[in-house]
């Protein structure tokens, strides 16, 4: 048996997608009321922790990751009254609640950046990452660097630029996601402080824990320099290099461990894009470093997707049993004597189903195969992560078609 300390490494967490799990008034989006509805159910599962997707006020730029108040619940779901029944109920029946954190960015509608953006001498300019325009040979205004975001908006006149431009103040602010999502400058330490002031707040209201999205992107290189030509044709080359583990992550992650997550018994697990180097990774994850739980990992998932860093989603690349049976037993036997722990999932919010991708979901094969894939997953050594439909075998509802240009390219619903 674990420790105390240690109880996640029991843990069997169930992934909430709040807006698409259980709509209890009817007005279209599930709701922190419907989740409540069904807290017996999930405890008949064996769940022992619930991750909420994020439920924080926020325009709904990208479904939730993009918070304006991180101390509110967004009216959609409901409110902070509705939190505390929905914790409640689930530490009255000894299962605990693990909430997002979403602190490589915001929404540009939180007014840390509408103060930032409202003049170059507001108190909160720093707080993110902006810089002057450049300008090419016949005077035309071009951003800082040639970063291409990891969202396309095509709506834009810089499409696929990481920069956005501002009128008020005659500079760029950059984002790595979507226009609407500007990127925290944790090079300051008044972020840094208001980040662990509100992990806090959640803390001590009674929040168990943090799934922490994107958590090795806050670091970039100092002085944002150019990415390498990659793709000749494109304007906007992949930086992931600049951003990916930068220099001061592990700085900032200890800082964090020191100042806030030491002072309670808690779940964390990072989200690591962009990351398959095992030493990397195990830097966030063993004990003696003091940083984090456990990772999320993309090697596995990545399997069936084409080795380019910018792809589109559900473009299926054929694969192995081979290949899936080496990555499963490299992780699983991967610095075990040193404390690694391993995060434990074939499927999330940002994956297709595990039945389609991984089995058979044909309907004489569908049930059998998602048995299959659970049995696989309880027997793996790590925390196991569920995300909801998953145990009732869901498939992804799906359209074929075979463009020239993509191959199979699978569009569908993921619940």
């Amino acid at each position: 048996m674990p420790h105390p300390e240690t109880w996640w490494k029991d843990a069997v967490v169930y992934q909430i997608y709040p807006v698409s799990f259980l709509d209890s008034n009817g007005d279209g989006f599930g709701d922190l009321n419907g989740i409540t509805s069904k807290l017996d159910y999930l405890q008949d599962l064996g769940v022992n922790v619930v991750w909420l997707s994020p439920i924080y006020r926020s325009p709904l730029a990208d479904m939730g990751y993009d918070i304006s108040d991180y101390r509110d619940i967004d009216p959609r779901y409901g409110t902070l009254d509705d939190w505390d029944k929905l914790l409640a109920g689930l530490h009255g029946r000894h299962m605990k609640l693990m909430m997002d954190l979403v602190v490589n960015h915001t929404s540009d509608e939180h007014a840390w950046f509408e103060e930032s953006k409202s003049s170059k001498e507001n108190p909160k300019r720093d707080w993110y990452i902006w810089r002057p325009p450049k300008y090419d040979a016949d005077g035309n205004r071009r951003p800082p660097n040639n970063w291409k975001a990891q969202f396309q908006d095509h709506h834009n006149q810089n499409a696929g630029s990481a920069w956005e431009y501002d009128e008020t103040t005659d500079e760029y602010y950059l984002h790595l996601y979507h226009t609407k999502q500007p990127d925290l400058n944790w090079e300051n330490p008044e972020v840094r402080q208001a980040v662990w002031e509100l992990m806090r707040f959640w803390l001590d209201r009674g929040c168990d824990g943090f799934r922490m999205d994107v958590i090795n992107l806050i670091s970039k290189v100092e002085g944002l320099p150019d990415a390498p030509i990659t793709i000749p044709e494109d304007e906007y080359q992949d930086a992931t290099e600049f951003y990916a583990n930068g220099p001061r992550v592990h700085e900032f992650l200890q800082e964090m461990q020191n100042k806030v997550l030491s002072h309670y018994d808690i779940i964390t697990v990072g989200e690591t894009p962009f990351t398959h180097s095992a030493s990397e990774l195990a830097r966030y994850v063993l004990p003696a470093n003091k940083e984090l739980n456990m990772v999320f990992h993309f090697e596995l998932v990545d399997l069936d997707s084409p080795r380019t860093a910018q792809r589109m989603p559900f473009i299926h690349r054929p694969w192995k049993l081979s290949e899936f049976r080496e990555i499963v037993g490299r992780w699983q036997r991967f610095k075990r004597d040193e404390g690694f722990w391993n995060a434990v999932f074939i499927e999330n919010h940002d994956q297709g189903r595990s039945v389609t991708r991984w089995g058979n979901d044909a309907d004489a094969w569908r049930v059998l195969s998602a048995k299959m894939l659970a049995m696989l997953e309880v027997t793996l050594g790590g925390t196991q992560y569920v995300f909801q439909g998953q145990e009732l075998g869901l498939r992804l509802n799906f359209r074929c078609r075979f463009p020239e240009t993509f191959g199979w390219m699978v569009e569908g619903l993921v619940y």
